[in-house]
């Protein structure tokens, strides 16, 4: 019989500046009955010492040596005693009833063995920034997850454990995209449901929107091809060139969101190549011109001149349009 406890995990390196809020969002869950297991990845910043004047016995801290986000969440897993997991990133939010309304999602569908939520961005101040994902799929979502990691971030689903142990964990060999990893295999194996309301407030790190963009899209494509070598996806291979044009939508949008200056204008050019090649549609949406626009005074002006010139024009500017021409079907 499942026990009714959920093991909320949370991994930190060096989240001083959010950790506090991220925690206390945990704990002003309307559902109480779980633990609050910190993984610390070897801070070297006040972590530690924040979260330990926050007294409440919910909380269990364990400290390791540094490593990739994949073998702090599996650390974390081996740590939990709930029958649901669930993993918070150290610098995101929950409203008050995500816990809640998944739990009882879960219990009220007990052919799912996970639940996610909609998500809202919010900038370093936590303030409202756009709307996410609004996709309501459920039951079987394995072709629905080949084309769009609809759920976007990892501080979103609740899993039931022994699906999670039957998934065999996360990949600690990938750098990037082990969550779209995770939720192909859980997709694989389990019905999803929807919980249709915004509950995870996912913060955007402008000076990190376009870090490691090679190693998203190596991992992303390691990950792609993984999921249409499975059973699973043997009548799906025409969803294939769909997906790998979804992937360049989305590179597009992150290396193009970032500040000027950050940016590698060769691999932004390459992407939106890359994305119209695979999509000839875009050569008649806005977004090209405002993204071929945006290019060009990335570079052709100093950086502190393109900043200014994207702040006067931020709807010209504003290329997380990318997101919404990515296909479904």
């Amino acid at each position: 019989m499942l026990n009714n406890k959920i093991s909320v995990i949370i991994p930190v390196y060096n989240g001083e500046n959010t950790i506090k809020e991220t925690i206390e969002s945990v704990l002003n869950q309307s559902f109480t009955d779980f633990e609050l297991i910190i993984i610390n990845a070897d801070s070297t910043d006040n972590t530690l010492s924040i979260v330990s004047q926050i007294k409440d016995d919910r909380i269990k801290t364990f400290s390791f040596q540094k490593a990739n986000v994949a073998v702090n969440r599996n650390r974390g897993i081996k740590q939990a005693t709930g029958d649901y997991i669930t993993f918070l990133d150290a610098d995101d939010l929950w409203t008050t009833d995500k816990l809640a309304a998944q739990y009882t999602a879960l219990r009220e569908n007990p052919q799912a063995g996970v639940v996610y939520s909609w998500t809202n961005c919010i900038d370093e101040n936590s303030r409202f920034l756009r709307q996410a994902s609004r996709a309501n799929w459920n039951g079987d979502v394995y072709s629905n997850f080949l084309l769009d990691d609809f759920i976007g971030n990892g501080s979103n689903v609740m899993i039931c454990k022994n699906i999670l142990i039957a998934a065999g964990g996360f990949d600690e060999s990938l750098t990037n995209a082990q969550d779209t990893d995770m939720w192909l295999k859980l997709s694989a194996l389990t019905d999803f449901i929807c919980v249709p309301k915004p509950q995870i407030l996912y913060r955007i790190q402008q000076n990190s929107m376009s870090s490691n963009v090679i190693g998203l899209e190596k991992s992303n494509l390691e990950v792609i091809q993984r999921a249409f070598a499975r059973e699973k996806a043997k009548s799906l291979q025409h969803l294939k060139p769909i997906a790998i044009g979804n992937l360049y939508k989305y590179l597009c949008y992150k290396v193009l969101a970032a500040p000027p200056g950050k940016q590698q204008n060769a691999i932004a050019a390459r992407f939106l190549i890359t994305a119209i090649k695979t999509d000839i549609s875009l050569l008649f949406k806005p977004i090209i011109f405002k993204a071929v626009l945006k290019l060009i005074a990335m570079i052709i002006l100093p950086p502190n001149w393109a900043s200014l010139v994207f702040q006067k024009l931020p709807q010209l500017s504003n290329t997380s349009t990318f997101l919404g021409y990515e296909k479904t079907a």
